[in-house]
C-alpha cells in the first residue's frame, strides 16, 4: 500500500525516489519543487484537524453524563 502510493506521488512529479546500490536495498524518497509548493495547503489542513479535532473533543464531553460517563 504505501510503495503503491509513493509510485503514484513519484509519477506525479512530487516526490523523487533515489535507489542506493547496496545490500540490503535502501530507497530514499525527497520532495520535489512541485511537492514542496504543497506544504502550505498541507499545514493548513493540519491546522483545521487540529481545530476540528478539539471542537469535536468538546462536543463529546457536552453530551456525554458526568458522574456515569454514558453518552447522553
Amino acid at each position: 500500500m504505501l510503495t503503491q502510493q509513493l509510485r503514484e506521488l513519484e509519477m506525479s512529479g512530487l516526490v523523487n525516489r533515489y535507489i542506493y546500490t547496496q545490500i540490503p536495498p535502501k530507497v530514499e524518497y525527497s520532495l520535489t519543487p512541485d511537492g514542496k509548493s504543497l506544504l502550505p495547503i498541507l499545514d493548513t489542513l493540519c491546522q483545521w484537524g487540529s481545530n476540528y479535532a478539539n471542537a469535536a473533543e468538546s462536543i463529546a464531553e457536552k453530551n456525554t453524563c458526568q458522574p456515569c460517563s454514558e453518552k447522553v
